[in-house]
């Protein structure tokens, strides 16, 4: 078996995958901090490390994909993805010629992984679709069942939240994003984790709703769109998603799937 290396290069994190060649399939996977700068040689010595820690049967690393919101990591990483991969190395991009189409006012704005989540949905799903992106930044992306990325919406993600909580506080301390087991917290700690977690989960199911009301992609006009998807991914989504009314599924993986679909595309080409 033979498989492709992709990265989802995101500004908090950045998460590797081997998939299988049609991109459907993860094998593995590896979230680390793209906070944290590193020369060509780091790379390559951290990749090296976990591909050697990667599945049995594998098989050889037959391409490369990135999608990535950091241009100066995006760089370095095709020089370290080329010296792993046996062929080429692809980075996603507004003008990469995928099928699918980016309905919005600047096309070349949209982020790598906003694009990728159109090509999975289209690929996977088939039908109109919210995809909820839970990472840095916590993303609603409109896609239609055609594969026609329409807009959607940008809101700051959990971690900022946390974040801003304990660094503009003198007395709040940072804690860790877990369910609490009361809404009404009764210490400090738990009393954050109930105003962020139950914040998201509210802000996730509002906005949805939002989405429904005035997105209507086929429809006349004022009919509320309960057919529509809602799909749940990121590195939150196990956490938060499955305490909401409005998400249907949950897929940690969409984006590396995306990249990982892209790749078989373009190497078809």
């Amino acid at each position: 078996m033979h498989c492709q290396l992709v990265a989802d290069v995101g500004n908090t994190e950045t998460v590797f995958g081997l998939l299988d060649l049609a991109g459907e399939e993860v094998l593995e996977s590896w979230r680390v901090s793209t906070r944290v700068p590193r020369t060509s040689a780091e790379y390559r010595v951290l990749l090296t490390a976990l591909l050697a820690d990667g599945p049995e049967g594998a098989g050889s690393i037959r391409r490369g994909v990135i999608g990535s919101v950091v241009p100066t990591v995006t760089r370095t990483l095709r020089e370290v993805m080329a010296s792993v991969a046996e062929g080429p190395v692809f980075e996603v991009t507004a003008d990469s010629g995928l099928p699918i189409r980016l309905d919005v006012e600047e096309p070349r704005t949209v982020g790598a992984d906003r694009i990728v989540n159109t090509l999975a949905a289209k690929t996977r799903f088939g039908r109109d679709t919210i995809a909820v992106d839970l990472g840095t930044a916590t993303t609603f992306d409109c896609i239609t069942a055609d594969g026609v990325f329409c807009g959607g919406v940008i809101a700051p993600g959990l971690s900022a939240g946390l974040d801003w909580l304990a660094r503009s506080t003198a007395k709040l301390p940072t804690v860790e994003l877990v369910p609490p087991d009361a809404v009404v917290g009764r210490r400090t700690e738990t009393c954050i984790q109930s105003g962020v977690f139950y914040s998201a989960i509210d802000a996730v199911d509002g906005m949805v709703a939002r989405i429904r009301d005035s997105w209507r992609p086929g429809a006349g006009k004022g009919r509320h769109r309960n057919d529509i998807l809602v799909v749940a991914t990121g590195g939150f989504a196990p956490v938060i998603a499955s305490h909401t009314k409005s998400v249907d599924r949950i897929e940690p993986f969409l984006t590396l799937q995306g990249l990982g679909i892209a790749g078989a595309y373009l190497a078809s080409r």
